[in-house]
């Protein structure tokens, strides 16, 4: 018993091909639309810029290892940071904010002090992260 198998083509049908590049590009399209941007949008200074940064125009603090704020050695909620941090903009718009960073801090903690400065619109804002873990000698 023979079977008559049929042949298959490509895209013989020039109509067929233009359908699919279509489609195609509008799912490209649809797909590209979706990209949802999770950084953080920060103006960076030039490599080249040298900006000083008086002492009088730095403001600082410090999250522990609990998550706790710290300013001048006082632990401070997030909302009197924000406070501060805002009283400091509108007295000095030159103001930089400086955030060091426990290496055993939660990094929530880390994530919604720098939304709280984008929040603000800080110009300059630095975060480091302080020498030696917990455990560690040294």
């Amino acid at each position: 018993m023979n079977l008559r198998r049929k042949k298959r083509g490509g895209f013989s049908d020039s109509s067929a091909a233009s359908d699919m590049a279509f489609l195609l590009i509008i799912y490209f399209i649809v797909i590209a639309g979706f990209n949802i941007n999770k950084g953080f949008l920060m103006n960076l200074p030039a490599r080249d810029s040298s900006r000083l940064i008086q002492r009088d125009d730095l403001l600082r603090f410090e999250l522990d290892d609990a998550g706790q704020i710290t300013s001048g050695g006082n632990i401070i909620s997030r909302a009197e940071a924000e406070g501060a941090i805002s009283a400091g903009i509108s007295a000095n718009p030159n103001l930089a904010v400086m955030l060091s960073v426990s290496p055993e801090a939660p990094w929530q903690e880390v994530v919604s002090f720098v939304e709280t400065a984008q929040k603000l619109s800080v110009e300059a804002f630095s975060f480091s992260m302080r020498e030696g873990a917990a455990g560690e000698g040294g």
